[in-house]
């Protein structure tokens, strides 16, 4: 059986390169994926990579990937500090969830200091930009 892990972000993730490149650098969602790909696969890992600007999408693929995944590494993106249903969908995946942010959100407006996924993840990585990713498969790698 394919170990898969499950990459999932969240909204406006797709702007990535453009949006705000003094928080978020210039580096593309596509690229990000991209490395991904090469870095899971030299871990032994596949990757379904997506994103998504619509919160019940993103639980869709939660609930799917409890069929179909080892692990999820997420990047919520803006729905990290205010969906309760990411947080229950993901309590009920039960398996390793790893919490990614490009930026330090700790460092940043007070609103974003409070994550509701973090009670639900082994772990968070968190202002070490579009790296975060890999260290999140080197993370579970070392895990699983």
């Amino acid at each position: 059986m394919t170990s898969t892990i499950y990459f999932l972000n969240g909204p406006n993730l797709n702007t990535l390169g453009t949006r705000e490149p003094e928080i978020y650098g210039t580096t593309t969602l596509s690229d990000i994926e991209a490395r991904c790909r090469d870095v899971a696969a030299d871990a032994g890992f596949e990757i379904v990579f997506r994103q998504s600007n619509h919160e019940g999408e993103l639980v869709d693929w939660i609930h799917e990937a409890r069929e179909r995944a080892v692990a999820i590494v997420i990047n919520a993106a803006a729905y990290t500090h205010t969906s309760l249903a990411l947080h229950d969908a993901l309590r009920v995946f039960a398996k390793p969830v790893v919490e990614v942010h490009l930026s330090n959100i700790h460092a940043r407006e007070e609103i974003r200091h409070k994550s509701l996924i973090a009670p639900v993840a082994v772990g968070m990585i968190a202002g070490f930009g579009p790296v975060g990713y890999e260290l999140a498969i080197a993370a579970l790698k070392a895990r699983l």
